[in-house]
């Protein structure tokens, strides 16, 4: 099965959207460079979009983790 252009670009283009938002956030996180530039927006054979990660140290592993955690929710005060 061949992929044909258009998907490979539609693909690329969703991967590529995605690895700079999670760039970007982890910018935002205060992590450096050397964490988030490794990020890679990749494309299947099939056509489908991800974001390589690869390998992170384990401090900024467990910033991601808790940006990524709910906010534990406050219940409002009753007066």
């Amino acid at each position: 099965m061949t992929l044909d252009m258009q998907t490979y670009r539609d693909g690329r283009k969703q991967a590529t959207d995605a690895a700079e938002a999670i760039r970007s956030a982890l910018a935002g996180l205060g992590l450096p460079e050397s964490v988030w530039g490794s990020v890679r927006p990749m494309v299947t054979h099939s056509g489908k979009p991800y974001v390589h990660l690869g390998m992170v140290r384990a401090d900024a592993a467990e910033k991601m983790a808790e940006a990524m955690r709910p906010q534990a929710q406050v219940e409002p005060r009753q007066v």
